[in-house]
C-alpha cells in the first residue's frame, strides 16, 4: 500500500457503496463494498489475545506487525498502485488501532437520518417478499416492528453501526472522521466529491456522477437480500413517502446526534446538504 490507505464506515444504507462506487472511477483509488478485512482483522484480535495461552511470547510490537500485515498481504494482489478504501461498519470502533496502524488515514462516515435508514432495509425486505433475509437470520413470521427492534437492538445492523459511530464521534481521535451525509451525496454530488477530495488532499478527478456502475448480485443473493448493494445508474435524490407506521419513523427523530447544536464545537469534519431557507425541509431517500 505506497499509497496509502483510509476507510469508510459509518451508518448502513446511508451511501457508502455508492460512495464506494464512485470513488473506483478513479483509476488511482481502489474501493468497493464492505472487505473481508475487517473480520480478518478481528480475527487475528482474538487469536492475539490472552485467549491464546502462546500469547505471553507476542509483543506489542508483533501484535502491531501482524494487524498492519493483513492490510498488506490482502491489499498486494489487488493493486500495489492505487489508494486503498476498505469498507466495514467495525471501523469506527477501532479508531484508536487504526490511528496508531496508519497515522495519516481518515475514516469517510456515511451518515443519515436513522428513520429513513430504517425504512430502507424495509422497503429492501419487501421487494424481495419470496426471501428469508440473512439480516434478521432467515427467520420467517416477524412483522415491521420485530424487524426494526432486530436492526435497533446493540448488535443489530443499524444500532452496532450507531454505536460505533458514536464511539468514534466523542473519542479523542475524532478529528481523524469525515462525515458524508446521504443528503449531500445524492443532491450535490459534485459538490460533496469536491469537498471529499480537499480534507483527503487528493487532486481532484472528474465524476461521471450519470453512469455509475457498481453490483454485487451473488453476495447479496447469498444473504436473501437481493439488490442490498446495488447502486442507481445516476445519482439523484427521489423523494418518496415513508412506508413505516408513524410510530416506528417517529421513534428515530432526534438520533442524527452529529446535527445536534451543542455537538458543533466539536468541529467534526462534515459534508452536509443545507437547501435554501424557502425550501421546504425535506429527507426522503432514493431507495
Amino acid at each position: 500500500m505506497r499509497h496509502g490507505i483510509h476507510f469508510i464506515s459509518g451508518l448502513p444504507r446511508s451511501g457508502s457503496t455508492l460512495l464506494a462506487a464512485l470513488l473506483r472511477q478513479n483509476p488511482r483509488f481502489h474501493a468497493g463494498m464492505t472487505s473481508p478485512v475487517g473480520a480478518l482483522y478481528m480475527a487475528l484480535e482474538g487469536a492475539l489475545s490472552r485467549r491464546n495461552e502462546a500469547a505471553v511470547f507476542i509483543t506489542d510490537q508483533q501484535r502491531r506487525d501482524v494487524l498492519r500485515g493483513v492490510f498488506g498481504s490482502y491489499y498486494r494482489a489487488i493493486e500495489a498502485e492505487q489508494t486503498i478504501f476498505d469498507t466495514n461498519r467495525a471501523w469506527c470502533a477501532k479508531l484508536p488501532a487504526l490511528v496508531e496502524l496508519f497515522p495519516t488515514a481518515r475514516v469517510i462516515c456515511c451518515v443519515r437520518s436513522i428513520s429513513w435508514i430504517m425504512d430502507s432495509v424495509e422497503r429492501l425486505v419487501r421487494r424481495n417478499a419470496f426471501e428469508l433475509s440473512g439480516m434478521f437470520g432467515y427467520e420467517a413470521g416477524g412483522t415491521v416492528f420485530t424487524r426494526v427492534n432486530r436492526l435497533a437492538s446493540g448488535d443489530g445492523m443499524v444500532g452496532y453501526a450507531l454505536d460505533a459511530l458514536k464511539e468514534a464521534f466523542f473519542g479523542e481521535h475524532a478529528d481523524r472522521l469525515i462525515l458524508v451525509e446521504y443528503q449531500a451525496l445524492t443532491r450535490d454530488p459534485e459538490g460533496t466529491f469536491r469537498l471529499l477530495y480537499q480534507m483527503l488532499g487528493e487532486p481532484y478527478f472528474s465524476h461521471d456522477f450519470e453512469n455509475v456502475s457498481y453490483e454485487a448480485d451473488s453476495f447479496d443473493l447469498a444473504i436473501g437480500s437481493p439488490g442490498l448493494h446495488r447502486v442507481r445508474r445516476k445519482v439523484a435524490w427521489l423523494e418518496r413517502p415513508t412506508i413505516l407506521p408513524p410510530e416506528l419513523f417517529s421513534r428515530f427523530e432526534n438520533d442524527a446526534f452529529w446535527r445536534l447544536p451543542e455537538h458543533a464545537a466539536r468541529n467534526i469534519p462534515t459534508i452536509r446538504f443545507e437547501p435554501a431557507a424557502d425550501a421546504p425541509p425535506a429527507d426522503v431517500p432514493e431507495s
